[in-house]
């Protein structure tokens, strides 16, 4: 689960993060009564969306004063920013943030994460800020340095002085530094964190370390424990058909293709997407519906499925294990019978019982191409589209 930055600075902040004073609000009357109360004359405007690169797409502002705050927000606010992030779709801007000006002297490039190769903490750090991460790693590799830490109750100070080193902070700041990875492990292992991204991280011309912006991902499946960051949910930031697969514990995430996935396994799911994009097309979603999946949950995917306009066929890829291929084959039959599915349907089922849900199936009396494997699955659908 994403967060908005003003969330995530106030996480850090609880933490003992130094973060700049900042307010957000949904409409900008509120904005600007808050934004006053900071006595400020120069502020920074920020949209709120669950996206990066919101600079270059024009949704970060300075402003000198409140009228200019003003007239900026006024033409922020629900506004449709498009970043290399969100697509050609883009978000809408439905909250805005103000934060004090920091005087900078250096920028930083801050982030942990969980490396799950080694299931170790990882910590990525850079001496260039405020630039993306991907593009110093293409053209400038050596001025990133990684820092795997093993999982304990806090980070060791050796690890803290490795990290922060490629940083070259004075006496003082490199103090306040080694604090704030301290700050940002212990957040990270109580919160279930998945990703906290600090860029930039700056050096004011105070000598203090102070993050600028902040990014979060959490754990869904460790929100049981967390209420609080639970609520931090925003629906608007989220497609439609990815709320609604939630209620019914889908894995569920929507692309730009022409058919659309029924798979029983996150593994299998995106070996199916390889092969579907091998034989020439693109998948229109990943959706794993687990290994337990009944006939409401077949239903439910299917909806789901066929709820996308740009879906011009489905297929279903299952492999009995725990879940036998009757008992699925079944389920399948029944939703299928319950909604009208107007596009090619290709099932290839493999384990389990997979002859007698084959079986299930071919007497159904419904228009179900079957396949023998997954090439074979990949091969059918993509000429029935056609």
């Amino acid at each position: 689960m994403n967060i908005h930055e003003h969330q995530a600075k106030k996480i850090l902040e609880n933490y003992g993060a130094k973060v700049p004073k900042g307010i957000f609000a949904f409409e900008v009357d509120d904005l600007l009564k808050k934004a006053n109360a900071l006595k400020k004359e120069k502020y920074v405007l920020k949209a709120q969306i669950h996206s990066g690169g919101r600079g270059k797409a024009g949704g970060v502002k300075l402003v000198n004063n409140l009228d200019e705050l003003a007239n900026e927000a006024k033409n922020l606010i629900g506004k449709i920013l498009v970043t290399h992030q969100t697509g050609p779709s883009g978000r809408k801007v439905n909250r805005l943030y103000v934060e004090e000006v920091s005087e900078i002297n250096k920028e930083f490039y801050l982030s942990c994460l969980v490396d799950r190769a080694t299931s170790k903490i990882t910590f990525i750090t850079s001496d260039q800020g405020g630039m993306d991460i991907e593009e110093v790693a293409r053209n400038n590799p050596e001025k990133i340095i990684t820092t795997k830490v093993e999982f304990n109750e806090q980070v060791s100070e050796i690890d803290c002085k490795n990290i922060i080193k490629i940083f070259n902070l004075n006496k003082k700041a490199n103090e306040e530094a080694i604090k704030l990875i301290k700050s940002i492990y212990k957040m990270f292992v109580e919160l279930d964190a998945s990703l906290v991204e600090i860029n930039p991280l700056i050096l004011t011309k105070d000598n203090e370390v102070v993050c600028l912006d902040a990014k979060m991902k959490f754990d869904d499946n460790a929100l049981f424990k967390h209420p609080e960051i639970k609520e931090l949910r925003d629906l608007n930031e989220e497609e439609e058909t990815e709320i609604e697969a939630s209620k019914h514990d889908l894995a569920y995430i929507k692309l730009d293709g022409s058919i659309g996935c029924m798979v029983n396994g996150a593994g299998l799911a995106m070996a199916t997407m390889d092969i579907i994009k091998l034989y020439g097309e693109e998948p229109a979603n990943f959706l794993d519906v687990g290994g337990g999946a009944s006939k409401e949950k077949v239903t439910a995917a299917f909806k789901i499925i066929l709820s996308d306009k740009n879906v011009k066929g489905i297929l279903i890829n299952i492999f009995g294990g725990i879940m036998r291929c009757d008992i699925l084959a079944k389920g399948l039959v029944e939703a299928a019978k319950e909604i009208k599915i107007n596009v090619p349907l290709v099932v290839r089922l493999a384990g389990t019982n997979f002859k007698e849900g084959k079986e299930i199936l071919q007497s159904s009396g419904l228009k179900i191409i079957s396949a023998s494997d997954l090439g074979d699955a990949a091969k059918k659908i993509v000429e029935a589209i056609k």
